[in-house]
């Protein structure tokens, strides 16, 4: 596999070493990065390694979303053939924008990731908001540092994963004095980073000076420098303050080592919260108990291996540090979890986590010579049906998710020997499925997602594997469909978008070509899987398959409907309140349709749906024009409102696409 990975910030040679594991496992990865930038302060050069495959191209611009690349040097780079760019840069950037407007003047179709540590939602003036926009709607996946930071890139629009990978430290440089202890004397207390009014330093030496047993040793340069150099002076803490400037990264262990306690007390503002907290990690990895702000990713970086303290509050920030460095046992207990903690962050398991999701994005596909299948069944009470759908295939591998926390249910798979999983609540088709892939047996097996009103025969389910295998580009087949009757159903329908609505309302819907099926019988591939992601949890029922079938269709996927193989599908049996399930419906195609064509889209597809309904409600009869009426006033209301009024579910997320996010 040939990786371009395009980051300004490589020119610290520490922060390549996730390049260094990658190839150390055969990735062929040439790097580009900037000839010298400015991290914490100062200004570093890039310098090589003997035989690195790095290059430095020139940039014009110092701010890390207004700067571009020299184009002469990418336009030869992405004339060549990858498997993968890695763009290390921001979605909005300017210089995201230079090299994707490369890629496609070079008519270069490479699978492309991006870079977010973004944890505000901001909105960007043009032409920062369209690059942003584009740029998401057509990359593999996005590599966030951060929680918030996946999901906002979810909610703006990007098509592929969210995939939450930390920043990386050297295990091997950061590591802990063997001798550490607390001397009983002082308290060394210290800061590394940028001396800035949002990091938080002003805060610290407020509390610093309630403490007459801190003292406190300050690495780092900024525009607050000579501000904090002069409150400190006329603090109480004047002789128990030292300002030592930058340390140099080969420095930093050494200076951690001296330390009884790291703080890291940043604050929150209006424009910024704290997107990592690196220098937490590398002091927890020299065994360095830390004290943080609860704000930003602190808390998770931290995690239960420090003391967080709220911002903008010296008093608890001086009476943390003293109890992290007074208190021997909490000290301890401190030092051992931070220890354990910062391995999760060592440059071996960033890397692997590259690797992996390098893997995902170029689509390899896996030639084992025995493919594992896994069938997930989300079951919703009704348990004498449910055991008709496990009856014929009971010796496969298959996961009952039980969203009704049923006895019942849970007693027809005790009694077929299917595995049982309760996630503890109903949040919807889409949720169960989640829980059930993150629950399989083997995390790279294909999944067929059987509804439990449904019955399909093994070698059924046989002939959709070997179909869905055949065809490398394949994300999903699924079979035909009869219903209790005997009768076809259809299964196979074009993605919903405005136009297809207004084609739908004046009747030539049948014109438009299939393009996906529906997941009541639907088998997916790991690969896509691994790529797309999850289902979108916003979608309680009804178009989550459609809207995961869509984000693996903008990535280049196919779905196929496999007519050969017939399923037996009952349809909404497991619910007998048909008003809810059509208040789901629609509401799931008003989310569909916000989140893929935003409000405007939305709009013309609700005047499309109103037009047809009141012209069907006048020219037809009996119960179909009841049912056109009936869907006029539904989506003039509004479908999600409807929805909300019957269920109480709200709507504020959903309206903009955002759901609960998870790596």
């Amino acid at each position: 596999m040939r990786v371009l990975r395009i980051s300004h910030s490589g020119v610290v040679d520490a922060w390549r070493a996730r390049e260094r594991f990658a190839r150390a496992q055969g990735i062929e990865v040439h790097s580009v990065t900037a000839t010298e930038w400015d991290e914490g302060g100062s200004m570093v050069a890039m310098t090589p390694r003997p035989g690195e495959d790095i290059e430095a191209v020139r940039t014009l611009g110092t701010h890390p979303a207004l700067f571009l690349y020299d184009p002469r040097r990418l336009w030869q780079l992405l004339g060549e053939d990858w498997d993968v760019l890695d763009l290390h840069e921001e979605p909005f950037a300017l210089a995201t924008a230079e090299v994707l407007a490369i890629r496609a003047l070079r008519r270069n179709r490479v699978p492309y990731l991006l870079y977010s540590a973004q944890n505000l939602d901001k909105r960007y003036p043009p032409p920062f908001g369209w690059c942003e926009k584009w740029s998401l709607r057509h990359a593999g996946a996005v590599s966030v540092c951060n929680r918030r930071a996946g999901e906002i890139v979810r909610r703006k629009g990007l098509i592929g994963r969210a995939v939450l990978i930390g920043l990386g430290i050297d295990g091997s440089t950061f590591t802990p004095d063997p001798a550490g202890h607390l001397d009983g004397s002082s308290i060394r207390v210290g800061y590394v980073g940028r001396l800035e009014h949002h990091k938080g330093v002003d805060v610290l030496i407020e509390a610093v000076a309630r403490n007459p047993r801190l003292t406190l040793a300050i690495a780092g340069a900024g525009p607050e420098h000579e501000r904090l150099r002069s409150m400190a002076a006329s603090s109480p803490a004047a002789d128990r303050v030292e300002f030592l400037g930058p340390v140099d990264q080969a420095a930093l262990p050494h200076f951690y080592r001296r330390l009884d306690v790291l703080a890291v007390p940043s604050r929150t503002t209006a424009s910024w919260l704290e997107q990592f907290g690196r220098v937490a990690v590398e002091a927890m990895a020299c065994g360095v108990p830390v004290v943080a702000s609860d704000s930003g990713a602190l808390p998770d970086v931290v995690g239960d291996a420090g003391l967080l303290v709220p911002p903008d509050d010296p008093d608890a920030l001086a009476a943390a540090l003293g109890r992290a460095g007074d208190d021997t046992p909490t000290h301890e207990t401190m030092r051992t979890r931070g220890l354990a903690r910062a391995r999760d962050y060592d440059w071996e398991s960033i890397g692997a986590e590259y690797v992996t999701l390098y893997e995902a994005v170029a689509r390899l596909q896996r030639h084992d010579t025995h493919r594992e299948l896994e069938i997930i069944v989300v079951a919703y009470h009704s348990a004498d049906m449910l055991r008709d759908t496990l009856t014929p295939i009971r010796h496969l591998p298959i996961t009952v998710v039980d969203n009704s926390s049923d006895v019942g249910v849970r007693a027809v798979c005790e009694d077929l020997g299917v595995r049982y999983l309760d996630p503890g609540n109903n949040g919807g088709f889409a949720a169960g499925v989640n829980h059930g892939l993150a629950h399989r047996l083997h995390p790279s097996s294909d999944v067929l997602l059987l509804n439990p009103d449904a019955v399909i025969d093994p070698d059924g389910i046989r002939t959709l594997h070997e179909r869905l295998l055949r065809e490398p580009d394949l994300a999903s087949v699924g079979p035909a469909q009869v219903d209790g009757s005997g009768r076809s159903s259809r299964v196979s329908w074009p993605f919903p978008t405005p136009w297809g609505s207004i084609v739908e309302a004046i009747g030539l819907g049948r014109c438009r070509r299939a393009e996906y099926v529906i997941g009541s019988v639907l088998l997916l591939r790991a690969e896509a899987l691994a790529q797309v992601g999850e289902l979108d949890e916003s979608f309680f029922l009804y178009a989550e398959e459609t809207d995961w079938a869509r984000r693996a269709a903008h990535l280049g996927w196919r779905h196929e409907l496999v007519a050969e193989v017939a399923a037996t599908h009952l349809g909404g049996a497991t619910s007998t309140d048909s008003s809810l399930r059509d208040a789901h419906f629609h509401a799931s195609q008003e989310r569909y349709h916000r989140k893929h064509f935003g409000d405007v889209g939305w709009q013309v597809t609700r005047a499309a749906t109103i037009l047809g309904s009141v012209v069907r409600g006048i020219v037809l009869r009996d119960q179909r024009a009841a049912a056109a009426r009936r869907r006029a006033v539904r989506y003039l209301r509004g479908p999600v409102a409807v929805e909300t009024a019957l269920t109480g579910r709200s709507a504020a997320l959903t309206r903009s696409g955002e759901r609960p996010w998870t790596p």
